[in-house]
C-alpha cells in the first residue's frame, strides 16, 4: 500500500456502490499514524446549479457531522466531566434533569444513556410539538414514556443523547456548544469544528431535502411514533447546505443538541483522533482509567460508552478502532495507546437513488486503512 491508497479509496467511494445503492457525491478520508498522514478527496461537495459543474470536494471542506456529534462533542464532554469528578457514570438521569422521572426512569444512570440501554424511544419528531423552542423540545424528550425496560438491551438512542446534551449543560452551568468548545474543542484546537452552521463557506451539501424525515413519519419505519408529515409546516424542500440535516437537531433545537448538529472538516477529525489515540495527549485531556472504560466494549459487541468500536488488524494482532459514524455519510476513529485516527467525510445522501450505508463504506476505509498502516504498525 501507498499514499496513493487513499486517493484511490476516495475515487472508489463515488464509483462504485453495492447493488441496489448509488455512490455519494464526493469523498474525503485520512489515516495518521506515526507521524505520517495519508489523504484522499474525490467527487463533488454539492449538486450542480443551472449552466454550471457542481463543486469539487475538497481537504477543507466543512460536514454536517449528524451522529457523530454524538462521540466528538458530547461523550467526549462527559469523560472530561467524569474524569473531572462533576458527574459519576452511574448517577442517575435525575440527578441532572429533574423530570425525567418515574415509570421507571429512576433507575436509569448516565451510563447506560451512553450505552444505549437507558429505554428510550430512538427516536421521537420532537419538534411536532415544539417547533424552534429548544427548551420545550427537552422537555417533551424527558417526559416521553420509556419504549423497553432500562438495561434489557441496546436500543441506538437520539434521545438518550439528547438527554446527555442536557446533562452536560446542567453540570457545567453553560450552554452545550460552550461547553463542548471549553471542554474539547478548543483543547484539541477543533479551531473549524462549530455547532448548528459550518465556520466557512466552504460546505457540502448533505441531504436533498427533509424527505428522510417526511418518510419516517409517513410509514412508522423504523419507529412506530404515531404521528404524520402533514402536522409539520416547516419541512425543507430544498438541497440543504450549511444547515444541520438532522430535524430534530435543527428544527427543534436550533442546531445545538447532543445527538446531532456539530461541523467540521477532515483536518479537526483527525486532530479529535490523534489526541485521543496518543497516550500522552489523552492524559492531559482526562483520566487514562475513565478513559479506558469509556473506549471498552460491552455488554453490548461493537458498543462502548458513547463510542462504537470496529475490529481492525495492525500487524500481527487486533485491535478495535474507537470512534462512531454518522448517517449522513461522516465518520471518525482512533485505536487508543496506538497513535492511530482515521476519518471519513461523504455526502452519501446527495445521490439519485438509494444511498450506501454509512457503515458500508466505513468498513471499507477501515480495510483500506489496515493496509496503508501495515507499513508503519
Amino acid at each position: 500500500m501507498s499514499a496513493d491508497s487513499l486517493d484511490e479509496l476516495a475515487r472508489r467511494l463515488v464509483a462504485d456502490a453495492p447493488e441496489g445503492c448509488t455512490p455519494p457525491a464526493g469523498a474525503s478520508v485520512a489515516v495518521s499514524a506515526a507521524g505520517r498522514e495519508w489523504q484522499g478527496v474525490a467527487g463533488a461537495r454539492s449538486l450542480p446549479e443551472a449552466g454550471s459543474e457542481p463543486l469539487a470536494m475538497a481537504a477543507t471542506t466543512h460536514h454536517d457531522l449528524a451522529s457523530v456529534t454524538k462521540a466528538v462533542a458530547t461523550t467526549a464532554a462527559v469523560l472530561r466531566l467524569v474524569s473531572a469528578g462533576k458527574l459519576r457514570l452511574d448517577d442517575p438521569v435525575a440527578r441532572f434533569v429533574p423530570s425525567f422521572a418515574g415509570d421507571g426512569k429512576d433507575d436509569v444512570t448516565v451510563r447506560a444513556l451512553l450505552a444505549h440501554r437507558g429505554g428510550l424511544w430512538e427516536w421521537y419528531p420532537l419538534y411536532l410539538d415544539a417547533p424552534g423552542d429548544p427548551e420545550a423540545a427537552a422537555d417533551a424528550a424527558t417526559r416521553l414514556p420509556l419504549r423497553y425496560s432500562p438495561g434489557s438491551g441496546r436500543h441506538y438512542s437520539d434521545l438518550g443523547f439528547v438527554l446527555l446534551g442536557r446533562i452536560v449543560e446542567h453540570a457545567t452551568s453553560l450552554q452545550l456548544d460552550a461547553a463542548v468548545e471549553q471542554l474539547v474543542t478548543e483543547l484539541i484546537g477543533m479551531e473549524s469544528t462549530t455547532f448548528a452552521a459550518p465556520g466557512g463557506d466552504d460546505v457540502a451539501t448533505s441531504a436533498l431535502d427533509d424527505r428522510v424525515e417526511i418518510a419516517m413519519l409517513d410509514t412508522g419505519d423504523p419507529y412506530p411514533v404515531g404521528r404524520r408529515s402533514a402536522e409539520f409546516a416547516g419541512w425543507r424542500s430544498w438541497p440543504i447546505t450549511g444547515e444541520v440535516a438532522d430535524g430534530n437537531a435543527f428544527h427543534a433545537f436550533g442546531g445545538v443538541a447532543g445527538h446531532a448538529g456539530l461541523f467540521s472538516t477532515r483536518a479537526d477529525l483527525v486532530r479529535f483522533g490523534r489526541a485521543f489515540a496518543d497516550p500522552e495527549r489523552l492524559a492531559a485531556l482526562a483520566d487514562p482509567a475513565v478513559a479506558a472504560e469509556f473506549f471498552r466494549s460491552g455488554p453490548d459487541a461493537g458498543q462502548a460508552l458513547g463510542f462504537r468500536t470496529y475490529p481492525l488488524r495492525l500487524g500481527d494482532g487486533m485491535v478495535d478502532v474507537v470512534g462512531h459514524p454518522g448517517y449522513v455519510g461522516c465518520a471518525v476513529g482512533f485505536v487508543p495507546g496506538r497513535g492511530v485516527a482515521i476519518a471519513m467525510l461523504t455526502n452519501r445522501l446527495v445521490t439519485s437513488g438509494q444511498p450506501v450505508p454509512t457503515e458500508t463504506m466505513w468498513r471499507t476505509v477501515l480495510d483500506t486503512a489496515a493496509g496503508v498502516l501495515a507499513e508503519v504498525q
